[in-house]
């Protein structure tokens, strides 16, 4: 048998033999099984091999005995060939298999939202203080007419339908079977309490979460898991799912694993099967195919609900954007290649698709020189951190944001990157009753309702540092913006000037 060269630990584990008393705690919460009782020498031991880098031990160790710390690199500096780039060979080597993993791509593109500046005001352009005056952060989701009629001060124009959201911030799609039902129970309350929309994603909508159809979104994928009348009737909109910024060309694989009872009677497949997505949809080859579609739910749902289409950020995006709203989509929501995801090739991850920042730019301008901007609103997702960065999205172009992987690490997660394990130690990316209640769904209400209430708030002060009251004056307002350390080319893609211009 030859030597297992991928299995030198990528951390290792700390323990203070005078802090430590012995309590057992970090095994019993181990689902790694890292943390073993030696039952001769009456002390903790720890198999560094197996360790996923979740903090969990460190967390809840009473005494603070714990800590977990990377391997010393051990090989020879190398700028081309990194410890990373050996360890991976070694392990497709040993494995013969696609190295897989989870949340979004960690390498070290550029960030271009920390590459812009935001506008504030000075004397001649007074400021507005949030605090006093009336600021406006809600936005509508669907298509607008050309033009409004009034009469009487009574708007007459009948509108499509729309979403309307206090906070332009959603929930973006993570399925029942990636993500554990408690976490969904609190995104879904968090989103009635704030006046935003939770996104089933492809596993369909669990029966205890229909009470909550006016704050969702239902998610229509190639899978079509869990989608019949009474599903497409539970959502207040409906999301076709093309593609998937952290996997774009790629489709959804829900391990059988995952696939519980639970999981199973909500997407209506035999437990313990592989949940496969294919990319393709095999009943759309054609922008007039996906028109088909489009329509076929619309009539479905008596045209009461708005119908969107999700893509991946690649590099015609700009022509693809064109299309759908041409199809008769509603929205559009474009994911950028830091979208997180419960599973995924690790090469796809990190090679393919754009930054959102561009492709969102590059789309908002194709719509607004074809001058169908306003048939169809603008989601964007993948990399939104923080209100700055949704403040900065809707100055770009997008009318509203989703937030996938800032929602788990507010609910708790620690991106250790191994949601495709199904053992989180959080109780998020799992399907195992023994992690899964792990997080309450009150707590995760709670903290995820603080989340939008805080950016809320953020969001109004720098859009009052501006100047500006309502989202609908900085939507695609790119003179609020500024972009530093970029070169010309990237200036003028997303159209945003020097600082000093």
């Amino acid at each position: 048998m030859g030597l297992n060269l991928s299995q030198q630990p990528q951390f290792i584990v700390e323990r203070d033999p005078e802090r430590c008393i012995g309590c057992r705690v970090c095994e019993n919460q181990c689902a790694n099984l890292v943390h073993t009782w030696d039952e001769e020498l009456q002390v903790m031991a720890a198999n560094d091999e197996l360790c996923v880098g979740c903090h969990r031990c460190v967390e809840l160790c009473p005494t603070r005995a714990l800590n977990i710390g990377l391997t010393p690199l051990r090989f020879r500096p190398n700028a081309q060939w990194t410890d990373r780039t050996i360890k991976e060979i070694y392990q497709q080597a040993e494995s013969g298999q696609v190295l897989l993993t989870g949340m979004g791509n960690d390498r070290d593109y550029r960030i271009y939202w920390d590459h812009l500046l935001l506008n504030a005001c000075q004397v001649t352009n007074p400021s507005i203080d949030p605090l006093r005056e009336p600021m406006e952060t809600k936005t509508f989701i669907g298509s607008k007419p050309d033009a409004l009629t009034f009469k009487d001060g009574r708007l007459e124009t009948k509108l499509p339908p729309q979403l309307e959201l206090e906070v332009p911030v959603l929930f973006a799609a993570m399925s029942l079977g990636a993500i554990s039902l408690n976490v969904h129970k609190g995104m879904t309350r968090a989103a009635e309490s704030e006046g935003s929309m939770y996104n089933t994603g492809e596993g369909g909508l669990h029966k205890d979460l229909r009470k909550y159809g006016k704050n969702t979104i239902v998610q229509v994928a190639s899978g079509r898991f869990a989608v019949d009348i009474d599903y497409l009737e539970a959502g207040a909109a409906i999301e076709i799912k093309i593609g998937q910024g952290a996997k774009p060309g790629i489709g959804g694989h829900l391990p059988g694993s995952k696939v519980t009872q639970l999981i199973s009677e909500t997407r209506m497949i035999p437990t313990g099967s592989d949940a496969l997505s294919p990319y393709p949809h095999h009943d759309i080859y054609s922008i007039e195919d996906l028109k088909q579609l489009i329509y076929t739910l619309k009539e479905a749902t008596r045209y009461r609900k708005p119908v969107g289409v999700k893509i991946s950020a690649v590099h015609n995006v700009a022509a693809i954007a064109s299309g759908i709203a041409r199809a008769g989509a509603d929205f559009i929501t474009i994911d950028g290649f830091r979208g997180g995801t419960g599973a995924a090739p690790l090469r796809i991850r990190d090679n393919v698709g754009i930054p959102i920042e561009l492709a969102l730019a590059s789309a908002d301008n194709r719509l607004r020189d074809e001058g169908i901007r306003n048939r169809v609103s603008i989601i964007a997702a993948g990399s939104i951190r923080n209100s700055a960065d949704v403040v900065k999205a809707i100055a770009l172009g997008a009318d509203a944001v989703y937030i996938g992987t800032a929602a788990l690490v507010a609910v708790g997660c620690h991106l250790c990157q191994k949601c495709h394990t199904g053992k989180c130690n959080w109780g998020i990316a799992t399907q195992d009753p023994w992690l899964v209640k792990r997080v309450n769904p009150e707590v995760a209400y709670r903290r995820l309702s603080n989340l939008l209430r805080a950016w809320k708030h953020e969001i109004k002060e720098m859009m009052g540092g501006m100047g500006i009251n309502s989202l609908d004056s900085l939507r695609s307002n790119r003179l609020m913006l500024r972009g530093i350390n970029l070169d010309a080319k990237e200036r003028e893609i997303l159209g945003v000037l020097a600082p000093g211009e």
